[in-house]
């Protein structure tokens, strides 16, 4: 691999870096999930990259897709087990990273696990390698802290400005993709006290939405919202807080507009999934280009 392929996921990963020490400085007990959001992503611009999607902050059995609303007033508390999942991106280029603060001072071995699973996988990451073969490294090393992985969640490979690009690193073993030299991967190994699995719950709090199919619109709410998603993210996630109010400052147009677009199967939206037995879960997540004889973590 000749760095200079690489060179805007390098520049990436130097803003992730970035965002990532503002975000764990940000998340403390009396702090507004709003406020740590719009930090991450306003340092991501500031460092000179663009939102690959909205800042996730999944708190205790809520494993991933939660974004606070545009007026959210929750705070965290002393309770919380705060999964930060967050993505940049330079020229499409994208870095997803996510960590877990524990702010109950009580689940360390839960966040050990999940680490340790990300760790071992990246370390068994090279051409030829098959994505259950790594599945199988992230399940015995979970199950190994007494914990259960999320099966149906996974990592996944990327492409510019494609953040799901079909194959996956699954968190069980099971699967005979063969990891080939360049394939860029995010690996999130995901480590939970529950059942081992997720569902769409809490339905009323999505806040994540994506362009699956562009096509004329007749709503002009319907049409502004669509003509600034296939300007501004192509098939890149986004949130309300991106489009309210800079792009629709009525509240209910922008419900109208989602409402549209989605009956219409031009967005897709992305509820909150929540472990279905309520288990605490962790998360650990880098990125990773594979290489001749390895896989080059990139944070």
């Amino acid at each position: 691999m000749k760095d200079d392929e690489f060179k805007d996921y390098f520049e990436a990963e130097r803003v992730a870096s970035s965002v990532r020490a503002v975000a764990e400085d940000a998340i403390k007990t009396g702090t507004k999930l709003l406020d740590v959001a719009n930090e991450i992503e306003q340092e991501t611009e500031n460092a000179g990259a663009a939102l690959a999607f909205p800042a996730n902050l999944s708190i205790n059995d809520v494993a991933a897709h939660y974004s606070p609303a545009p007026d959210e007033e929750t705070a965290f508390t002393e309770n919380d087990l705060v999964k930060v999942d967050f993505g940049v991106h330079v020229n499409g280029c994208i870095i997803d990273q996510a960590f877990t603060v524990d702010l109950t001072g009580e689940n360390n071995k839960l966040v050990e696990a999940s680490e340790k699973a990300l760790e071992n996988a990246v370390a068994a990451m090279k051409p030829g390698a098959l994505n259950g073969e790594i599945g199988r490294i992230i399940q015995e090393t979970i199950e190994g802290y007494g914990f259960k992985p999320i099966e149906n969640l996974s990592g996944h490979r990327m492409e510019p400005f494609l953040l799901h690009a079909g194959e996956n690193i699954p968190n069980t073993a099971g699967g005979d993709y063969e990891l080939k030299e360049g394939d860029v991967f995010a690996v999130e190994p995901f480590a939970t006290t529950g059942a081992g699995r997720v569902e769409e719950r809490m339905t009323n709090k999505t806040q994540i939405y994506s362009l699956v199919n562009p096509k004329p619109v007749r709503l002009p709410q319907s049409r502004a919202l669509l003509n600034w998603a296939v300007e501004e993210r192509q098939s890149l996630p986004f949130s309300k807080r991106a489009v309210y109010p800079s792009v629709i400052n009525s509240k209910p147009s922008l419900e109208l507009a989602l409402h549209d677009l989605l009956r219409q199967k031009i967005l897709r939206d992305y509820p909150p999934l929540v472990e279905i037995n309520n288990g605490l879960v962790s998360q650990a997540e880098t990125t990773a280009i594979i290489e001749s004889n390895g896989a080059k973590q990139l944070t």
